[in-house]
Formats: structure tokens, sequence, C-alpha cells
């Protein structure tokens, strides 16, 4: 009994170890950018000695490419909604909802995001062209989907992805701003729903699927 367990202790400290490092991660290089991250900050950050890190993450790089690839991979979980919808009341709205709940809870992972392709994405301009090309091609087809079914207005499906990225990763990106104009004050959870429907008012009427 003693050694089926071992293995999956081993497994669980892991997970919790690499969860530990990305979080940490994702906060240093939003506040210090690629550049001017190290490996002893993030390990620190995290509460591990930096061999630990290096354990897991043999270079910086390797680490950061971790870092922006799992805030993708969250959002690629939120579109998940986009295949199962029956049209985009149902699909948008899933869609907006599940991206400003990840900017609400994974900030700092949408500012890498954000800095990255800012520079022109110099690390991960082949995800970019292949990953990312992929997965807007895919949604492209479903609003396409929709439009014929007359189910919107015959709106370009990439500028409303654009639009809906733009919208709801501001809250993520310039979220000092919203806290400033808020008073100082972080959004409470009756502000965040209201900024949920808001966005969806304005989004689903913008393209017809509501009526003005």
């Amino acid at each position: 009994m003693a050694e089926s367990t071992r293995p999956m202790r081993r497994q669980d400290i892991r997970r919790e170890n690499e969860k530990a490092i990305l979080l940490a991660a994702e906060k240093v290089f939003a506040e210090a950018g690629f550049g001017g991250a190290t490996m002893q900050l993030i390990a620190d950050l995290a509460g591990l000695p930096k061999a630990n890190l290096h354990y897991y993450f043999a270079t910086k790089e390797e680490l950061y490419r971790s870092v922006v690839q799992n805030i993708f991979e969250i959002w690629l979980q939120a579109a998940n909604c986009f295949d199962a919808a029956r049209g985009p009341i149902d699909g948008i709205s899933a869609y907006i909802d599940a991206k400003m709940e990840i900017s609400r809870r994974h900030p700092d992972g949408s500012k890498v995001w954000a800095s990255e392709v800012m520079h022109g994405a110099p690390v991960l301009q082949d995800y970019m062209e292949s990953t990312l090309r992929e997965w807007t091609d895919g949604r492209v087809e479903i609003i396409r989907r929709w439009i014929e079914e007359g189910k919107m207005d015959p709106v370009d499906p990439r500028h409303l992805l654009y639009m809906l990225w733009a919208t709801t990763q501001h809250y993520a990106d310039f979220g000092h701003q919203i806290e400033t104009l808020n008073g100082g004050k972080a959004l409470s959870d009756r502000q965040w729903r209201e900024a949920k429907e808001n966005i969806k008012r304005v989004i689903l009427t913008g393209i017809g699927a509501l009526p003005a």
C-alpha cells in the first residue's frame, strides 16, 4: 500500500510546485518583462530554492513560454462554449462571462501575453502562427455559420473577435487604471457582474443578435 501511494504524493508535490512557480512567474514577468525577470526573483516569490526551479524549468525562456501558453490554454477552454452554442446569444454571452472571469483571476498572465505581442512576439511568434491562427480560424467559421443562419448581422468575424478580446482583456491589462477610476478600489462582485452584463448587451445588440 505504501509503495502505491508514494508516486501519487510525488505527483501532487510536483503539481503544487509547478502551480506556485507559474503563478510567481506570471507576476514577475508582468512586472519586470522578460528581460528584467530573473529565475532567482521567481524562485524567491514562489518560495522555492532556485535549484528546484531549474528542475522544473531548465531556462527562463522555457518558463516564459509555459506562462504564456498557460494563459492561452485557459482562454482556449473559455472558448469551448462557441462549439456547443446554438447561436451568438448563448455562445458570445458565455464567452464574455468566461473571459471576464479570467481577467479577474489571471490578470498577470494576460499582461504577459499583451507585452509579448506588443513587442512583436519575439519568443512566441511560432505559437501565434500555428495554435492561435488555427483557433481563430475555427471560431471564424462558427461565427460565419451564425450569420448564414440569420442569427446575427453580417459583420466581419475577425473584427468581432478582436473587439471581444480587447474589451474583456482590458479589465486585466488596464486593471490599475480601472481601480484608479473606481476610487482606488478593486471592482466588487456586483461591479464585475454589471460589467459583464453591459458588455454583453452592447456587443449582442451591436451585431444584431438582440433587438435594438
